[in-house]
């Protein structure tokens, strides 16, 4: 069977398929390599990585770097404000969209196409940093968790995604709740819901994913130590070359000093990204599932 098809192929469909595979096997390279140079230079001893590059030999190899981030409870304390701020970002934000996509997916509803322009209207038009700043402060948020965790859990995008989920849910199942007595609310939490798992894991994995990557705002409104996220403390480390002071107590020198933040740059950096490699999988198998096969019988 498979000979059949590549018979059928054309010359001019083989060009194409050539470069097609060419092209993503180029791409594949482009995010393969340096991901397996940062993995390999997180264990290289610095001053050979700084003199030789990489080096195959386990001599070359060591821990310190994986140490010193494990030791650090900087690092530590920082990793646990990501996740949190995470999760119930994720949690927010997906809520919220998913509650003001709905209605937005009505034709009946009032004030329908008002909404649509006020929603697209933000998307290229925002206040700026200083009175965002100025709103965040008179709302007593500066300095708390709730400075990160609302002021961008409402997306436009993301709700224009769930809305057209929603659309192309079958009419047919709000009329067969209606049947049964089923109100708005439970038709939306009991029926909905349920159906809408592919768009709540993507939804909810962009969302994670954002706010683990995100530091700006936390810069912005965050002077407590123990409420910084993980990547601030990265920030020092890869940016202004700054490690930890627990992770450089038995180091003089500035020399030494930045040796050290050249080590620690990888391992932190493998370190950060853990959680979206592990969480990744279990998402991927939402994307492409046909949940709504079957939901309707005839």
């Amino acid at each position: 069977m498979e000979t059949r098809k590549r018979m059928k192929l054309g010359m001019s469909d083989r060009v194409i398929l050539g470069v097609g595979y060419t092209l993503l096997g180029l791409f594949v390279l482009v995010i393969f390599v340096p991901l397996v140079y940062v993995v390999m230079a997180s264990f290289m001893d610095p001053n050979v990585l700084n003199n030789q590059g990489i080096s195959f030999r386990f001599q070359d190899w060591t821990l310190d770097a994986y140490r010193r981030v494990l030791e650090n409870e900087m690092i530590w304390r920082g990793f646990g404000n990501s996740l949190f701020y995470s999760v119930a970002f994720a949690f927010i934000s997906v809520l919220v969209t998913l509650l003001a996509a709905y209605p937005m997916s009505k034709k009946e509803f009032v004030g329908r196409n008002f909404f649509n322009v006020i929603f697209i209207i933000t998307m290229f038009f925002g206040g700026g940093l200083i009175p965002t700043f100025i709103l965040i402060n008179n709302l007593h948020l500066v300095n708390t968790v709730w400075a990160i965790l609302l002021p961008g859990s409402f997306n436009v995008w993301n709700m224009i995604l769930a809305r057209t989920y929603y659309q192309s849910i079958p009419g047919e199942l709000r009329e067969a709740s209606e049947l049964d007595g089923a109100s708005e609310v439970q038709h939306f939490f009991k029926i909905m819901l349920p159906v809408c798992k592919p768009i709540i894991a993507v939804l909810a994995l962009w969302s994670f994913v954002g706010m683990w990557n995100s530091y700006f705002d936390a810069m912005i409104y965050l002077n407590d130590a123990n409420l910084q996220p993980l990547q601030l403390v990265l920030r020092s480390i890869l940016v202004q070359n700054t490690p930890q002071p627990g992770m450089i107590a038995d180091i003089q020198s500035t020399a030494e000093m930045s040796k050290v933040a050249e080590l620690l740059k990888y391992a932190t950096i493998v370190v950060s990204s853990l959680p979206l490699l592990i969480m990744y999988p279990f998402f991927q198998k939402y994307f492409d599932s046909g949940i709504m096969a079957g939901s309707i019988k005839g």
